[in-house]
């Protein structure tokens, strides 16, 4: 989803992937290198004894790891029940190097790519009545699975929002939430969610806002988000939700470019929520 980081970032990552590889008895498999921000994570296909997978690597300085986004994958493997899609993990390995701290989680092979290799929609997409459905089911799983982890703060809120927004949010209906639905977390035409490192309880409708943040260069889609999301986008409580993920993407904006190129497009979305 991201450019490769700075390349002695770069080389401290593709080395430490060698060193998973031995760990988890793995082989390189074509696919390329997918980078997270600034190269904190780096994920990629490879091959098990047994069968395909994928191997998502994760570092942090040492002493840093741990908390929200790197115990997230673990815990939802935990905790969210199986009725919400996901690709099971089937390795996990921890270890420090050189000031470093790294993760390796081996997941099973999704065969259904990604609905969009970036966040930020650009192309029309067919997607079913099944696909929704089963989206929403998901979703309703999800709203109701019980846990501590935190999303979204509400620290966060009550400081950012008005600063990005001009409008100061009033009461939380807080709910379970993925935590960075985009159309590059999702797949299609069969639905299977990704990316599980920041969910956790987030205000009512921030997930299907930020769907729909998302989908903004393609009106048909952002109609269609809508539409399946009415019940909570436009409501009171929803609009929280809605002002959440406007402010984390205007904030973002300065750091990351598809961002960048989606602000205006934010700003007049914010007009209608004025």
């Amino acid at each position: 989803m991201f450019t490769a980081p700075e390349p002695a970032v770069r080389d401290r990552m593709l080395s430490a992937r060698a060193h998973a590889y031995n760990l988890l008895d793995l082989t390189g498999a074509a696919g390329g290198e997918v980078w997270g921000y600034a190269g904190r994570t780096l994920s990629g296909a490879a091959t098990a004894p047994d069968s395909p997978a994928w191997l998502r690597l994760v570092s942090e300085p040492e002493g840093k790891a741990g908390g929200k986004l790197w115990e997230g994958p673990r815990e939802a493997e935990r905790l969210v029940p199986t009725a919400v899609p996901r690709p099971q993990q089937i390795g996990l390995r921890d270890w420090s190097a050189d000031g470093w701290a790294y993760r390796a989680e081996l997941y099973e092979y999704v065969t259904t790519p990604p609905v969009s290799r970036s966040p930020v929609l650009h192309h029309i997409v067919e997607l079913s009545d099944t696909w929704w459905h089963d989206l929403h089911q998901a979703l309703d799983h999800l709203s109701r699975t019980p846990t501590s982890r935190q999303a979204v703060r509400e620290h966060y809120i009550r400081r950012r929002v008005p600063e990005f927004t001009g409008i100061t949010p009033g009461e939380i209906t807080w709910t379970t939430a993925h935590g960075d639905l985009h159309w590059a977390n999702l797949t299609g035409p069969a639905l299977i969610l990704l990316d599980w490192e920041g969910w956790g309880t987030a205000p009512v409708g921030y997930d299907a806002a930020n769907l729909y943040l998302h989908s903004l260069p393609v009106p048909d889609l952002t109609e269609r988000v809508r539409e399946e999301f009415a019940h909570v986008l436009g409501t009171p409580a929803g609009r929280i939700g809605e002002l959440t993920a406007c402010t984390e993407i205007l904030q973002a904006a300065a750091r990351v470019p598809f961002y960048a190129d989606l602000a205006d497009s934010v700003l007049q979305h914010l007009d209608h929520l004025s």
